[in-house]
């Protein structure tokens, strides 16, 4: 199979006949082989008959019923495990997101050697209170992970080489991050393409404010889990014997002080008395605590039962 397109939606009924006509249309033209994937996160509306009626008329539409609403990342996860195409496609279901930008994306994909093309509204029809707030996370998202050339990391139309999909684990908020977990996971070519927004046609959009809070908590676990999940002690022991060497200093300094101002006979203060004292206990009390933390991780990371499985390409 050539394609497999996976589409998340929370009440779309509206949107679902026209949005699989739109992709159907495009399949034949360019003679793909291919499934959609429509998965319904928990919808409240006739989502789920529409989808059912559609199966009825279309082979090759595969549909997935949540019990309740999930999120995003879930149903992308899910959508991903179910998926047998050689190029994987996820779009919004809200037809802001165009079919017609596959067949490009599928050749960049299979036959340029991509292993994750990002879509990028250039131009966007999307209120200033979404489109600041996401230009503010994808510059950190950029500094952050190093993948310097997307400009859209949470851009619901990407194309996937099969093994990105079956090789990274979406949850929480982390669909808005999947170019970082393909980054982590080894994959490197990671491209980006200009594609066509459209306004919103029916329905209004799923997403609140609180989803900003949300993204960048996620973005700091993939930072982490990324760089450090492994091996836990290299950062909590780093960062705690850090802190506990400073306050041990300052205490001897503060203790020599005191000495050798009984030694010339001069006026001192008691160690106790002193402010920096106190501050200098308490940067040993944290260290020692992280430490201990990166001592218990480092405890948990080696009993896990995936501590010794890595991403391999190929073997010979």
């Amino acid at each position: 199979m050539d394609i497999s397109i996976v589409i998340p939606l929370y009440n779309e009924e509206e949107s679902l006949p026209e949005l699989t006509a739109w992709i159907r249309r495009v399949m034949i033209d360019h003679h793909f082989t291919y499934e959609i994937i429509l998965v319904d996160d928990g919808s409240n509306d006739s989502s789920w008959r529409v989808i059912q009626e559609l199966k009825q008329q279309h082979v090759e539409i595969i549909g997935i019923k949540f019990r309740r609403n999930y999120g995003k990342s879930a149903a992308l996860n899910v959508g991903f495990n179910a998926a047998e195409g050689e190029v994987v496609i996820t779009m919004d279901a809200d037809l802001q997101d165009s079919p017609d930008e596959i067949p490009e994306l599928y050749n960049r994909v299979k036959n340029q050697g991509a292993d994750l093309v990002s879509g990028w509204k250039e131009k966007r029809f999307d209120p200033l209170t979404k489109t600041i707030p996401t230009k503010l996370f994808n510059a950190a998202t950029r500094s952050m992970s190093g993948i310097y050339n997307l400009h859209d990391f949470n851009c619901g139309l990407k194309a996937y080489r099969k093994d990105v999909v079956k090789s990274i684990e979406v949850y929480g908020e982390m669909h808005r991050y999947i170019p970082v977990l393909a980054k982590w996971a080894g994959f490197r070519n990671i491209q980006e393409q200009v594609v066509q927004h459209y306004p919103r046609k029916y329905g209004t959009t799923k997403f609140g404010a609180g989803r900003f809070i949300k993204g960048f908590l996620d973005l700091l676990s993939i930072f982490f889990v990324g760089k450090f999940g492994k091996r836990p002690m290299h950062f909590f022991g780093t960062i705690g014997v850090l802190s506990f060497m400073i306050g041990f200093f300052i205490t001897c300094y503060l203790i020599f002080d005191k000495l050798m101002s009984i030694a010339n006979g001069t006026a001192y203060r008691n160690v106790t008395d002193q402010p920096l004292f106190y501050l200098s206990l308490v940067a040993i009390l944290i260290g020692t605590q992280l430490f201990l933390t990166g001592f218990l991780a480092e405890l948990l990371a080696r009993s896990s039962s995936d501590r010794n499985k890595y991403h391999i390409e190929k073997i010979i």
